[in-house]
């Protein structure tokens, strides 16, 4: 049987998915790209932007059209707010809500059991649709918010069949109010994994070898546990890994504390920070419901720049955000553009239903939403070339965890978040699935226009 997984968005999301197709794969299923065939395919959506929904639909569509008609197993955020609309697709669809999407992760060894006993794969999968969900619902008191936390962190795959470094789920939801977010709606207020549990999760991955944890969450700034925020967490993983390293994903700017900075300068945090900062103007900043000011950002940027040398700093930016004004506008470029971040990640504005901002008067039009886009992804990839060449000297040697081999070369990234492609890596024990993942030391011999760094391999660390 065969099973493929597709995935839209954050990387919840893909931590998320990494889980359920673990789920399938240790039940022995095929776990296939989802460009091929499979009796079960499930799709994790998106909602932060109407494109993302569109492709969600549009790669349901196809999944439908294959010859042997799949069951799809919809589910994310997108499902989660409008499962009506993408029951109406055709094909053999089942969308699964966010709190039962956990249950998919049973579903497998569910299938197996029913099949043994003489169903077919899609009477077992209909089966389990009666079946899921009833131990939440038959409680005598069931307890929104717990299911909620429950819910959230039954995710802990050991085999990451999609990505060479581990993800570690640590908070869910969002206690913002962000005018333009719909996030929030879907997924709800913010929780936190037990810091016991993640301090034991990470120790599971460092031991099944992976040389690099990424923490991931909704937002892992809101992360609480034992009466402490995510400086807590990090003080017990920096004490206890020995030579697994955190990769920090998304901080918000008003949720970086001086601590939590601090730590960020341990040789086991991977020198590489993503800051939504949205916007450059503090008009435009107060209107969405973002506290903090640009004031912030240059502090936060500042003080990470102390605590690491050169780290790569990324930012999200949107662009066209109702009321944004050509002055406003300017004032971003000119922000992200004098404090020198690393790499933009730019959205136009899309109006999410549900949001404070569906339906502002203040609509910016889309052509000149579009051509601020445009201008920051050329701001964008002149500030990522600028960055590659300051690191990338010829003779430098750095450290390279492996993800892929492709011909010649292995792929990878580097600490501070850089592609590089590696020639002359030697098969490390018994075959080369046993590089993947990998760190290795590497020596940097040029660049290619694709900004892949070209280096030669040296050692294995």
């Amino acid at each position: 049987m065969r099973a493929a997984v597709y995935t839209l968005g954050c990387k919840v999301n893909q931590c998320e998915s990494e889980a359920l197709a673990d789920a399938f794969y240790t039940q022995g299923f095929s776990i296939v790209h989802y460009s091929k065939p499979a009796e079960i395919v499930v799709v994790n959506t998106c909602t932060v932007t109407s494109k993302a929904e569109q492709k969600a639909r549009r790669m349901i569509r196809k999944f439908a059209a294959w010859d042997h008609s799949p069951t799809i197993l919809v589910t994310g955020c997108y499902a989660e707010m409008d499962p009506e609309e993408l029951r109406k697709l055709p094909g053999s669809i089942i969308v699964i809500p966010l709190i039962l999407k956990p249950d998919i992760l049973l579903l497998p060894t569910f299938i197996n059991d029913r099949m043994k006993r003489g169903f077919t794969i899609q009477e077992s999968i209909h089966e389990w649709i009666k079946n899921i969900g009833n131990e939440s619902n038959n409680s005598e008191n069931p307890d929104p918010a717990a299911l909620q936390q429950n819910a959230a962190f039954n995710y802990k795959a050991v085999t990451f069949l999609y990505h060479a470094r581990a993800f570690l789920k640590i908070e869910d939801g969002c206690d913002n109010a962000c005018s333009y977010c719909r996030v929030t709606l879907a997924r709800g207020k913010a929780v936190s994994i037990d810091r016991d549990e993640a301090l034991l999760r990470a120790l599971a991955l460092e031991k099944e070898g992976y040389r690099e944890i990424v923490l991931t969450g909704v937002n892992i700034t809101a992360y609480h546990s034992k009466g402490e925020g995510l400086e807590g967490l990090l003080r017990e993983l920096l004490a206890k890994l020995t030579s697994t390293k955190i990769r920090l994903s998304s901080l918000e700017p008003d949720m970086i504390t001086d601590d939590l900075i601090a730590l960020c300068g341990h040789e086991l945090i991977q020198p590489h920070f993503h800051i939504p900062v949205q916007s450059g103007s503090n008009a435009i900043l107060a209107s969405v419901n973002r506290y903090y000011t640009t004031k912030t950002i240059i502090s936060c940027v500042d003080k990470l720049r102390k605590v690491k040398t050169d780290p790569f700093v990324a930012a999200d930016v949107i662009s066209g955000l109702p009321g944004e004004t050509d002055d406003d506008a300017r004032k971003t470029y000119q922000l992200l553009e004098k404090y020198n971040f690393s790499q933009l990640h730019v959205f136009p504005f899309s109006p999410r239903p549900g949001t404070d901002l569906y339906k502002s008067g203040k609509k910016v039009a889309e052509y000149i939403r579009d051509q601020r886009a445009e201008q920051l992804r050329k701001l964008s990839a002149n500030l990522h070339q600028s960055y590659i060449k300051r690191w990338a000297v010829p003779g430098r040697e750095v450290s390279v965890l492996l993800e892929n081999r492709k011909q010649k070369y292995w792929t990878g990234l580097s600490d501070n978040y850089l592609r590089f492609k590696i020639a002359g890596v030697p098969i490390k024990g018994s075959n080369e699935g046993e590089v993947r993942g990998s760190l290795s030391r590497v020596k940097i011999v040029g660049i290619e226009p694709e900004s892949h760094i070209i280096s030669e391999f040296v050692e294995f660390i």
